[in-house]
């Protein structure tokens, strides 16, 4: 089971309920408290995590599947732009198929459980109890991959994509084997309105259709680089529908009477990545991102579920929920999105904090906000580290930012990462981060991870405490290339502090040559854990590596994660509270207490669990911007405070 686990402060207009006081030591303090990355900010409301697929019954309930979902079974079910709450436990599927009829639904169960991947489990849509589990395929324990990638029901029979056995299974919808279908590959199913089955071969870019008994049909070829990567036969129009996840991006519309013509599109060539009706990495209405799944309902509203790129190691961290719902006209009627599981956005310097930049995606915003762009182009840069399934970072949702000389520079790391990924941005690539180097790397001269704390500060110089070396590295900016790619000098060591061994923590604000070192646990195997015990060294590069001042001893259990801004160090916590405490960095005392401005309209989790869960700004106007992971949520927390 894995650990558990972002506009303006309108300061004339604050309402009482926006208003807190925390620490009685302290002069009244104002914040708000708001929420970025999911349509709605309470957990009953909440859209769910990381959904992979996606069936839609008649009426327009829709169910989506998941690999993870922290707080709530890994089936959610929505209706009209509104959850109806979920399925099962949230580790309990694979989240790769499901499909369903008018009682049930089929999904796969996922590798973890006793019965593994390779199995289809049928709930009643009216109890949500399990009541049947068919055993499909011998591959029951694979690792980063979908053994059952495609389901259908037509009738009283239900059809299995078994991939690595190369063969679409039949049962009946009672679990019954019928028969076998030969074919290489087979992924997304669908079935049209004569019976017929089509078969989606994603790598291949075809796909093949049989007969109700089994037989042999036609094959669409598509364009080279097209990936069918979900299907539907639309009764209403007589069209299969076949999402595609290579470069086009959009739904290929075929008409299927006699030979399979290719008849039309729905959605931007290009999807996000289009250059021509939007800048490259927008998202929006029609500008898909990776489709894993289509729908219609009986009132012909369509159904899009995108996969957004970017994310790995578990599939469960592999793009957040993004489903988008359509009138028969193809009018956009709303959409639901969330985070993808957990992740952190940085206040933008370059915007004032307008904009916040995650690992992989950018918002605005308030009360949700909007998802701006994903950052993430897998055709032009295919070895990005954010795509690669078997990175054990635990995804690269958590950003931090940076912007000097109108050059932002984006890392991209994971939850408790010792490895940090680095990336910048040029005008004629849009939203795209375009990947640089990584933390250890070559361009670092260094194998050792980070486990003795990691900051990019606001100049675009690196400090990291390398892996058991007792030892700062300062990485100075030197510049950038004609691009727009930062460019590092040779690390400049200093020997960490003794009386702050083992490091944990680094933060480093050059405009006052501060230094912050928060020290680990000594002798623990969980480098990733701090003690409480913060120096704080005023004057550190002109010379002040050993008279700490002040002090600060944390007086709440388990701190987690640190972030300085202006005058003030702002420290969360792991499981205990969700509260972000703020020390003032001269005195050293608590200065307040962040914990929920706005509860009736705002969830903001349980704690912060990750190293850099926590980043903090401070605007032109005086105003703070935190933000906070919050993976029940699946959101980014954002407090705004005015000292």
């Amino acid at each position: 089971m894995f650990t558990k686990r972002t506009r303006a402060l309108q300061v004339t207009l604050l309402s009482t309920a926006a208003l807190a006081l925390f620490s009685p030591a302290a002069p009244a303090q104002q914040y708000t408290t708001d929420w970025l990355a999911n349509t709605y900010g309470t957990l009953a409301a909440h859209v769910g995590n990381g959904a992979r697929s996606m069936w839609v019954a008649p009426e327009g309930v829709i169910y989506t599947a998941s690999y993870w979902d922290e707080n709530e079974g890994g089936v959610a079910i929505y209706q009209n732009g509104k959850s109806l709450g979920s399925i099962g436990l949230h580790d309990e599927f694979q989240g790769g198929a499901i499909t369903g009829n008018t009682t049930s639904i089929f999904t796969v169960l996922q590798s973890g459980t006793s019965l593994g991947s390779g199995t289809v489990a049928r709930y009643n849509r009216a109890t949500g109890t399990r009541d049947l589990t068919i055993n499909v395929s011998v591959w029951n324990r694979v690792s980063r991959a979908d053994a059952i990638t495609g389901l259908a029901t037509t009738g009283s029979l239900l059809y299995v994509s078994d991939f690595f056995s190369n063969r679409v299974r039949v049962f009946s919808t009672d679990g019954v084997w019928q028969r076998d279908i030969s074919i290489q590959s087979p992924g997304a199913l669908a079935l049209d309105s004569a019976g017929n089955l089509w078969v989606a071969q994603k790598s291949a870019g075809t796909i093949a259709s049989f007969s109700a008994a089994g037989a042999p049909l036609q094959t669409i070829q598509m364009a080279t680089g097209a990936q069918p990567s979900a299907l539907y036969f639309d009764t209403l129009t007589g069209r299969l529908m076949v999402g595609d996840e290579g470069p086009d991006m959009n739904i290929k519309l075929y008409s299927v009477a006699g030979t399979p013509t290719l008849t039309g599109t729905f959605g931007v060539t290009g999807g996000y990545l289009d250059a021509t009706s939007g800048t490259k990495g927008q998202v929006g209405d029609k500008r898909f991102t990776r489709i894993t799944g289509i729908g219609r309902d009986s009132a012909g509203d369509l159904y899009v579920l995108n996969n957004p790129w970017g994310g790995g190691w578990d599939l469960g961290r592999n793009g957040g929920t993004d489903i988008h719902a359509y009138n028969a006209a193809g009018t956009l009627l709303w959409k639901l999105q969330a985070l993808n599981f957990e992740g952190v956005a940085a206040p933008d310097p370059a915007t004032d904090a307008t904009l916040f930049y995650g690992g992989t995606a950018i918002y605005t915003g308030t009360a949700g906000g909007s998802f701006v762009a994903n950052t993430v182009d897998p055709f032009t840069y295919p070895n990005d580290p954010r795509l690669n399934m078997n990175d054990t970072q635990r995804d690269e949702h958590f950003g931090q930012l940076v912007t000097v000389g109108g050059n932002r520079i984006l890392v991209a790391s994971g939850q408790n990462p010792g490895i940090f990924y680095f990336y910048h941005f040029n005008p004629a690539s849009g939203y795209i981060a375009i990947p640089d180097a990584a933390l250890p790397g070559n361009t670092f001269n260094t194998a050792l991870q980070v486990t003795g704390g990691f900051c990019l500060d606001s100049r675009g110089d690196i400090w990291a405490g390398l892996n058991r070396t007792n030892h700062i590295y300062h990485y100075p900016l030197t510049g950038f290339d004609g691009n727009g790619k930062p460019l590092w000098g040779p690390a400049v060591t200093t020997s960490t502090p003794e009386s702050v061994r083992p490091t944990a923590r680094i933060v480093y604000q050059p405009e006052s040559d501060t230094m912050i070192l928060a020290q680990g646990l000594a002798g623990n195997w969980d480098w990733t854990a701090m003690n409480g015990y913060i120096q704080v060294y005023h004057g550190w590069a002109a010379g002040n590596i050993s008279k700490p001042n002040p002090v600060i001893t944390l007086t709440s259990a388990n701190p987690k994660s640190i972030a300085a801004a202006g005058n003030y160090l702002f420290v969360g916590y792991v499981h205990t509270v969700p509260n972000i405490d703020v020390y003032n960095l001269t005195t050293g005392q608590l200065v307040t207490t962040l914990t929920n401005a706005n509860p009736g309209a705002v969830d903001v989790g349980n704690d912060v669990d990750s190293m850099y869960g926590l980043r903090a700004y401070l605007r032109a106007n005086g105003e703070y911007v935190i933000t906070k992971d919050n993976y029940n949520g699946s959101s980014v927390i954002v407090h705004r405070w005015m000292p």
